[in-house]
């Protein structure tokens, strides 16, 4: 269920860095054919709740950073050796000429922490050398890879991956967890408010955000690193100015809660917690700005050192709160708060006392200046985020209308389906980023490995969730709740949630292999047309026409996913890899 998730992520888009020239095996002295020289990054990836999306951007060049060129050259040198084709010289580090510039996507975190490796020295005849091996084993078609490098290779790029993920995920479900035992009412209400809170708040945060994806590389990129300051300072601004209105809205949510959901007292709790909440918004709204101002400069390390200390802190704080201090239900949103706030104080030590200061000029009035351009970038990232968080989180609304029963076990199946997605997901991500750097090298045979490899690891996962969920149908639901009721219809609906595990590992790592090719728009496109059009009139048709309850509502999702992969899994079998390269070559030659 590729709906969303942060980072996501998320990103300038065109994807395959690709050959110029007036011949697919045309090459330049810089190596046209190179991974370093021709690559570019499939999309940006963000997290709105429990699903990461993936926000697509105009086609813009993509300048790497100087680690993230080295280890792209190292790619070439192991590749190069792996095929018997000697490049001892090339094994001296080297920095790249180029200057340092990122966009934070759904690649970066994978190919270095963006520190400057031109600071090794470099050796400029030895960079010559393995551009001329690389560029003349390619047009011969020498370069080939096989199962096993790939293999490695994925669980190389996702591992870090999928733990980061899984952070940032905990800092969703930590108030699950904690509520779910005070009793079904209050765990219904959890679910109502972190639903609303999400489509009204947080996903508008993270989809403005994205914008400086693009800002604040290109600034970075072109050596104008104090304007990356500005465009965070902009940004800052506008979210903050963006927070009166969601502030308001949490304020008065209860007035709608109690119009749409027929349980007064889950409305109410739902209301209480988005109005203490709304003291933790400023602070989400910083985090997400900042998260791209270090990205832009190729600190991703950053991020995942703030959730190292911010997730394990979230999921005290909230044992803290709602046992500890004995505060209930309302600790949940308390802990929200601290731990909102807590995460840019963090981002702000790191960068302070580590990396980063050197695009940061001070507050400036410029801030409150031309937000036009950036409004504009932000629009359609904002769209996309909400389009596919509302697919996922109409269900939880849905089910408040067939009981507090239904609506809490709605709450941990979303959650444990959630949990579940933070495999695949990264999978897909490493898998489009080795997918992309291959088409843009014009290695269609060894992007045809890499995804053939992706998507039986996929399968893997799928099977793997399916087999746990379903194994362990009696077991989870206690994790979550101590509710007899609201256990029972966890277990009984669960081995439904895990048959489509497999249909979600298979669509979710078919769209990152579309991404790879440079067809953002066909997964996308299909997602939407199968969640609205598909997964939602099915379940609720089902839900409530024939009276399925909950197994509708999660019926209808698992008809959508297995749609989403059987469209995209057909379009694959007749994509064209060589035709895949000739189309990167033509969009290159448009930039």
């Amino acid at each position: 269920m590729p709906s969303p998730a942060q980072n996501i992520p998320p990103r300038a888009t065109d994807i395959d860095g690709q050959l110029s020239g007036t011949s697919p095996l045309a090459r330049t002295v810089s190596g046209s054919h190179s991974l370093a020289g021709s690559y570019r990054r499939p999309g940006f990836f963000t997290m709105g709740g429990a699903r990461g999306t993936v926000v697509p951007h105009a086609h813009e060049a993509d300048n790497l950073t100087n680690a993230e060129r080295e280890r792209a050259r190292e790619e070439e040198r192991t590749l190069l050796e792996d095929n018997a084709i000697s490049c001892a010289a090339s094994k001296t580090k080297r920095g790249s000429g180029q200057g340092p510039s990122t966009k934070p996507t759904e690649t970066t975190s994978l190919l270095g922490n963006g520190q400057d490796a031109s600071a090794n020295g470099g050796d400029a005849s030895a960079d010559a050398i393995i551009d001329q091996k690389w560029d003349d084993a390619v047009m011969a078609g020498l370069v080939k890879t096989t199962w096993l490098r790939e293999t490695k290779v994925l669980v190389q790029y996702s591992a870090p991956l999928i733990f980061s993920f899984l952070l940032q995920y905990s800092l969703t479900i930590a108030s699950i967890f904690t509520v779910g035992h005070l009793g079904k009412v209050e765990l219904a209400a959890v679910s109502l408010a972190s639903m609303t809170a999400n489509i009204s708040g947080y996903a508008v945060y993270q989809g403005l955000a994205t914008s400086l994806d693009t800002l604040c590389a290109q600034a970075y990129g072109s050596g104008n690193k104090k304007l990356v300051g500005l465009q965070t300072q902009r940004m800052v601004c506008f979210l903050w100015t963006m927070t009166i209105p969601i502030g308001i809205f949490w304020f008065f949510a209860g007035h709608v809660l109690k119009a749409i959901v027929p349980n007064k007292e889950v409305a109410e709790l739902a209301a209480l917690y988005l109005k203490v909440a709304i003291l933790g918004a400023p602070g989400y709204a910083l985090f997400e700005a900042a998260k791209r101002y270090v990205q832009a400069q190729g600190l991703f390390s950053a991020s995942l050192y703030v959730l190292l200390i911010g997730a394990p802190a979230n999921a005290f704080m909230n044992w803290f709160f709602v046992w500890k201090l004995e505060m209930g239900f309302v600790g949940a949103p308390v802990a929200v708060i601290v731990s909102d706030n807590l995460l840019p104080v963090l981002l702000f030590i790191y960068v302070y006392f580590f990396a980063g200061m050197e695009c940061w000029n001070g507050f400036t009035y410029r801030a409150f200046q031309n937000w036009g351009p950036m409004i504009r970038l932000a629009l359609p990232g904002f769209l996309m985020m909400e389009a596919e968080v509302l697919a996922f989180e109409i269900l939880t609304l849905a089910a408040a209308y067939l009981g507090t029963t239904t609506l809490a076990a709605q709450s941990v199946l979303a959650t444990i389906a959630g949990i579940m997605f933070q495999i695949p997901f990264p999978l897909s991500i490493a898998g489009s980023t080795r997918i992309a750097n291959f088409i843009g090298a014009s290695l269609p045979d060894a992007a045809r490995v890499a995804a053939k490899v992706n998507m039986s690891a996929a399968i893997i996962v799928g099977i793997i969730n399916v087999t746990l969920l379903s194994t362990l149908r009696f077991y989870i639901p206690a994790l979550f709740t101590s509710d007899e009721d609201v256990m029972e219809l966890i277990a009984a609906v669960l081995p439904l949630c895990a048959s489509f595990q497999l249909f979600d590992a298979f669509a979710t790592n078919c769209n990152g292999v579309l991404r790879g090719l440079g067809r953002q728009s066909i997964g996308g496109y299909t997602q939407l047309f199968c969640y609205y059009v598909v997964a939602l009139p099915i379940g609720m048709a089902t839900a409530f026409g024939l009276h399925w309850n909950l197994w509708g509502l999660w019926g209808g999702v698992a008809i959508g996913l297995f749609l989403v992969g059987l469209i995209e899994g057909i379009f694959l079998t007749q994509t064209s890899w060589e035709h895949a390269v000739t189309e990167a070559q033509k969009r290159n030659e448009e930039v």
